[in-house]
């Protein structure tokens, strides 16, 4: 699909494309927004607990495979820059794209921040009059930070309820446990919806319980002009993904006929106007679910933290879905003003709005409760560690600089011959010639599961390794992707065939010496974040923290 014929699709759907063309020049002016529609939806998602301002680089490698590859979302830089008509060097290119990043971040600053998306957020709820908006949110909110980990969510429920948070879905929320999460939710002032966790036939059986629904699978919201039906859709591969035990006696999954069965009882029932999902399946499921469920308006999608400046449509047996994925770490929110009429929709104005923190003022009150969460932590947050000698950043398919960084500790320290990284996307970016502060390590690393470990594996273990992470990643089917980016590794290279067949991807592993893996030979692994075993190494920012006070910088 090229961009005229995007553009065209977006208005013969009845979508006004209402991203503007950046320059250089922008001031606050971006954030002011003609009159459109009745109703407001706000959404982010996959902030990651990222309360102040940050940098963050968007992937500079996207790969997509079958009918997205070279589509949005794995458009990146250049590409992604003329596909959605924004001008290089712009405040938007800058946002949306790692081209010039360093130089650009520098012109135009941090993005994000609790204080500054407060800001925004009341401004666009005050413009849509009293009751007539809703904030949602897509999950993985409480997880991301040093002070989210050691108040194990509490100052994220906090932050999230002033900002106003009126429906949520979640992930990592999940990696608390199951009574911490129980703990949070009663604090939450705001509505949490997933229609596809249910507890196990086993703990049904067992705890003699008649419901299956862990928690309501949908809400409907009723505005000055709409009624809103709000479905759930946490992240169906929680227990696979993260520890089981966290989440025992819980299931999860796409629940496909499940949610089809729900969207027909609201249409059926004409319980509201507008059907929407707030998802947390990963945008290359949600636009399989799209083409599959009928009934459904629009997707609010998550995990993969893709930024789409413009929805994607979806043309399923009953009419179109609009899908959407507001990016991560708190840098954008999306606006969708809905024009609602006799009880239907008729038409959607959607915008991205990046969230520059020197152009949207602190919001005081959230400031406050940033400064009182923080201040307990000052010290160990704002312990330094060295000094970096190139960009820092974590997104990219097969590899991001953190990451290194990461293997490299985990290399020295266990004194091993190969480390593996998870794939994680989240993280904030550090420019060169900055001091790395503990807290910027924390941002790579705050998981309630960090412990290091060191093993032994064969060669053929270790190829079987990446060929289940590519799967994952590359599968031809989206509903057997999982998110995440490739394992990163060291100690030795391989080619990855993304759209070779499972077991057929991985090919010429070689130690960094040049030698040929070995399928028989054994090797010290270290690694951290073990999903179906339990580490009892120290956690992997103590591994950090000692190979960097054996090295002057980075």
């Amino acid at each position: 699909m090229n961009r005229r014929h995007f553009l065209n699709l977006l208005t013969s759907a009845g979508l006004a494309p209402q991203m503007a063309r950046s320059s250089t020049h922008e001031s606050a002016d971006i954030y002011k927004l003609s009159k459109f529609g009745n109703t407001r939806l706000l959404h982010f998602t996959d902030c990651h607990a990222q309360l102040l301002p940050i940098y963050y680089r968007e992937p500079q490698i996207n790969l997509g495979i079958g009918n997205r590859k070279n589509q949005p979302p794995h458009l990146t830089g250049i590409e992604l820059l003329n596909f959605f008509g924004l001008q290089k060097h712009s405040r938007h290119a800058h946002a949306f794209s790692s081209v010039d990043f360093v130089k650009l971040a520098q012109e135009y600053g941090k993005m994000g921040g609790f204080a500054h998306l407060d800001t925004l957020i009341q401004q666009l709820r005050n413009e849509s009059g009293e009751n007539n908006s809703l904030l949602l949110d897509g999950g993985d909110s409480w997880q991301g930070s040093a002070t989210a980990l050691w108040t194990q969510g509490q100052d994220m429920v906090q932050a999230c309820n002033l900002l106003g948070v009126d429906v949520m879905t979640g992930h990592w929320e999940f990696t608390y446990g199951k009574q911490q999460l129980l703990n949070n939710l009663q604090q939450f002032k705001g509505d949490f919806v997933a229609q596809n966790i249910r507890l196990s036939d086993e703990a049904q059986f067992n705890q003699d319980i008649e419901t299956e629904q862990i928690f309501p699978a949908y809400v409907i919201k009723t505005l000055n002009n709409a009624k809103v039906a709000i479905i759930g859709q946490a992240f169906p591969y929680t227990p696979i993904a993260n520890p089981r035990r966290f989440v025992t006696d819980w299931q999860f999954g796409i629940q496909e006929t499940q949610l089809q069965q729900l969207v027909n009882k609201i249409q059926q029932q004409k319980q509201a106007d507008v059907i929407v999902l707030l998802s947390h399946n990963g945008l290359s499921v949600d636009l399989k679910l799209a083409a599959r469920i009928t009934g459904l308006d629009i997707i609010l999608g998550g995990h993969t933290h893709d930024a789409l400046p413009q929805p994607l449509i979806i043309n399923n047996s009953s009419g179109k879905t609009w899908v959407t994925n507001a990016g991560s770490h708190g840098k954008f929110l999306a606006v969708l003003d809905l024009d609602i009429r006799q009880q239907r929709l008729h038409a959607i104005r959607y915008q991205l709005l990046p969230v520059f923190a020197n152009l949207l003022p602190a919001s005081k009150p959230m400031q406050t409760l940033i400064d009182t969460i923080q201040q307990p932590f000052l010290k160990q947050l704002r312990m330094p560690l060295t000094t970096t000698t190139e960009l820092l950043y974590r997104r990219d398919t097969f590899m991001g600089s953190f990451d290194r960084l990461l293997l490299q500790s985990l290399l020295e320290v266990n004194q091993a011959e190969i480390a593996f990284s998870a794939g994680f996307r989240w993280g904030a970016s550090v420019l060169p010639a900055q001091t790395l502060y503990f807290e910027d390590l924390m941002h790579h690393t705050a998981i309630s599961y960090p412990n290091t470990y060191t093993t032994s594996l064969s060669g053929m273990q270790i190829k079987a390794i990446l060929e289940d992470v590519a799967d994952n990643l590359f599968n031809p089917d989206p509903y057997y992707r999982q998110g995440g980016d490739m394992v990163r590794a060291a100690g030795f290279s391989y080619n990855c065939h993304a759209e070779a067949n499972y077991g057929q991807r991985i090919h010429n592993l070689r130690l960094n010496s040049g030698k040929l893996m070995q399928a028989q030979t054994m090797y010290t692994v270290a690694g951290w974040a073990q999903v179906n075993t339990i580490a009892t190494g120290q956690p992997i920012w103590e591994t950090v923290t000692d190979f960097l006070s054996l090295t002057k910088n980075l």
